[in-house]
């Protein structure tokens, strides 16, 4: 067996000199070299870690807001939905804030909750402060401003806790983690409760959270208006196009569902050129900040994507309105909406200070200094501007972990990338 290994060693020009020291550690390999597809295309199952079919866990809704009247559009939403995996001896608690747009049940929050139950931990999953359901049942203001998404995921948490306490749930400690927007969203939280001190996180990891947030956003838009076939004119009948495409191909009703998770199935429909491949990851976060926008409309009372006053019933049509939603960017969100909501608050505000407040550059010294907070992303996330990535590798020195591939959040199912989340976030229990 070894001589087999050595002559395969060999063929890939690894010194044979170092063959028996990494035997047992291989080096870190992702089969999409490509960060557009690492993105976009399911990471294939032989490159997966093991992970269980099926865990016990369960869906529970919390009422945030006990006098808060959701609206009759959206009437399926009431009640926030969130997800408890508990262990059957007491175990640390692990929440997890899903990124944007997405749900507690979305595909990338069900494996990481599988990830850590398996590692021993008891999971609460909870949606993004930018879904729908949490922006009808637990928002308090306009999405995207994290000090403020971070106080509504921490009302959520304490609910959420007390929740898996009437369980009966035995808790020994409190972690933190979150991808993408979550993994931001996460550093705020995590300071946050340096002032309230309700659950004194051992551990707390950013999963490849955006360094600025406005950039990134700014980037995700680009991505779609610059690479639509015909430019944003031809936008509609682009989009049409997909549909069709999904329902032609669907084996059953569950696979017409066009959602954001759903979007980057269509690879399988088009040819896979980069140019398609952008505008595939401009065109989720485009459908998820639409939806956002559209939901904070009505829970506003109108006056950006609906006429002000305007009332929607379940059978209201809202395919115009969510035509306008998607034709809509988050930078217009930005300028004509949420900076002028800030503002008007907090006269003399800038546009500068706004976004400095909510990326992790206001966060700095706190991230140097907090030795239980850590990192984990890629060289080549696409979601970054130039330069960035080293800039937080330098601030969770000696705490995080950056691996060459794996495009945006697309790694996260790789043994090498558990390996490290579940070894930095047991470090702690691990000490006591």
């Amino acid at each position: 067996m070894r001589h087999g290994l050595i002559i395969m060693v060999l063929l890939m020009g690894i010194p044979s000199s170092h063959l028996f020291a990494e035997e047992k550690v291989l080096p870190y390999f992702y089969p999409f070299v490509n960060p557009y597809e690492a993105t976009v295309i399911p990471l294939p199952k032989a490159y997966k870690a093991k992970l269980p079919e099926e865990i016990p866990s369960e869906t529970f809704e919390l009422n945030i807001f006990p006098d808060r009247k959701v609206p009759d559009v959206f009437w399926y939403q009431e009640g926030l939905k969130c997800s408890l995996a508990s262990q059957d001896h007491k175990a640390p608690m692990l929440f997890i804030i899903a990124g944007t747009g997405a749900e507690y049940k979305s595909p990338n929050m069900i494996d990481l909750q599988k990830v850590f139950y398996q590692a021993g931990f008891h999971v609460i999953c909870i949606s993004s402060p930018t879904h729908m359901n949490f922006v009808v049942n637990a928002g308090s203001g306009m999405p995207g401003n994290t000090p403020e998404d971070a106080k509504d995921l921490y009302r959520v948490m304490i609910k959420a806790d007390a929740y898996a306490r009437d369980q009966k749930v035995d808790i020994s400690g409190y972690a933190l983690t979150g991808y993408s927007l979550g993994g931001i969203e996460s550093a705020f939280v995590a300071k946050l409760d340096e002032e309230r001190k309700d659950f004194n996180f051992d551990r707390v990891l950013l999963l490849n959270p955006p360094t600025n947030v406005v950039d990134s956003i700014t980037i995700l838009d680009k991505y779609l208006v610059d690479n639509v076939p015909g430019g944003m004119d031809n936008f509609a009948n682009w989009f049409h196009d997909m549909l069709k495409k999904v329902a032609d191909n669907a084996k059953s009703i569950d696979e017409v569902k066009f959602t954001s998770e759903s979007i980057y199935k269509l690879y399988r429909y088009y040819p896979p050129n980069e140019d398609f491949l952008k505008a595939l990851v401009g065109l989720a976060f485009r459908m998820d900040s639409g939806n956002m926008v559209f939901t904070v409309d009505v829970m506003n009372g109108g006056g950006y994507i609906l006429p002000k006053g305007t009332v929607l019933t379940p059978t209201t049509s809202l395919t115009g309105y969510a035509m306008t939603s998607y034709h809509t960017s988050f930078v217009d969100y930005f300028n004509e909406w949420f900076f002028p909501f800030y503002q008007r608050k907090e006269p003399g505000l800038t546009k500068k200070a706004l976004i400095d407040r909510v990326s992790l550059n206001s966060m700095e010294s706190y991230l140097k200094n907090s030795k239980k907070i850590g990192l984990m992303h890629n060289e080549d996330d696409i979601i970054m501007a130039k330069g960035q990535v080293d800039y937080l590798a330098k601030i969770f020195a000696g705490r995080a972990k950056i691996f060459p591939t794996g495009g945006h959040c697309g790694n996260m199912a790789h043994p090498d990338a558990i390996a490290f989340m579940t070894e930095f976030l047991k470090a702690k229990e691990v000490e006591k």
